[in-house]
């Protein structure tokens, strides 16, 4: 997806900063109001560069008289030691800033480079890495912006922009058949509609009513290669469950036109990146 819409970034860094500030910066306090002050904001290992727009509606927030110079962009592999940003402006706005900007930035830095690791492991097989719905509450779309710009791509976004019939909507459909039925009645000009089977007999019913998109969910490798072949092609498969990055591309080479997991947005561990004032 592209660079979610400003008015989200905002909302998400509004609260960010309500979060963390409160009624006040007390430490803060204790720096000259009119004192400047320059900083940078350096990365202490490789990653993927994610966040630039959070960062810069931090301190656009805080005081517009800050200025953020990027020297990285988005989507980047940037080496360790790089310098990814430099700041310049009132102090107290760039101390009080601080952290809510590096939580912003190491997040999303993660989350993409998680993807670009595992969209790496895919490279000639034809599949393509998908996200989840696995996202922390409040910033699906900030996590799955970095998850493309990590090479990777989104699957729905929520509910509302994708039917995804899963075991317990098969349950109570009553059949495989009748749940793909009711999905392709209902989905009117809804693009995703997919269904989830649990084995090969569920897959071969799947078919049978029409679908075009089917989740095979923890098969095994031999499982998703008798998989493709029943398929034949007539739709896209998307293989998820036990997803890794020591099992991602033999799951891949099985034929599979997607590969979905949640490890690329809820398993990630901060990049370390820190904001060291000049002296």
């Amino acid at each position: 997806m592209n660079l979610p819409p400003a008015s989200s970034i905002t909302q998400q860094v509004r609260a960010a900063l309500a979060e963390d500030i409160g009624s006040g910066d007390l430490t803060a306090a204790l720096v000259p109001e009119k004192e400047t002050a320059q900083a940078s904001v350096v990365g202490r290992e490789a990653a993927v560069v994610c966040g630039s727009a959070w960062v810069d509606e931090v301190f656009h927030q805080l005081d517009t008289a800050v200025a953020v110079d990027w020297q990285v962009r988005d989507g980047q592999d940037a080496p360790a030691d790089t310098t990814w940003c430099t700041l310049t402006g009132p102090a107290r706005a760039l101390l009080s800033g601080e952290r809510t900007a590096l939580n912003f930035l190491q997040l999303l830095a993660a989350t993409a480079t998680r993807a670009r690791a595992y969209t790496a492991r895919l490279q000639g097989t034809g599949a393509r890495l998908l996200d989840t719905r696995k996202t922390l509450p409040g910033l699906r779309l900030a996590q799955k912006y970095a998850v493309t710009c990590g090479g990777g791509y989104n699957h729905r976004l929520g509910l509302y922009d994708g039917i995804l019939v899963k075991e317990n909507h098969v349950r109570a459909a009553g059949s495989v058949s009748a749940a793909v039925g009711s999905a392709l009645t209902q989905a009117g000009e809804t693009t995703l509609v997919e269904i989830e089977v649990e084995n090969l007999a569920e897959l071969s019913e799947a078919l049978a009513a029409g679908a075009s998109r089917v989740l095979l969910d923890n098969f095994s490798l031999e499982q998703l290669r008798e998989a493709v072949r029943l398929n034949a092609g007539r739709a896209e498969l998307e293989a998820s469950g036990n997803v890794t990055l020591e099992t991602i591309r033999h799951i891949a080479l099985t034929g599979v036109n997607f590969i979905s997991t949640g490890e690329i947005t809820k398993n990630v561990c901060a990049v370390d990146l820190s904001l060291q004032f000049e002296a």
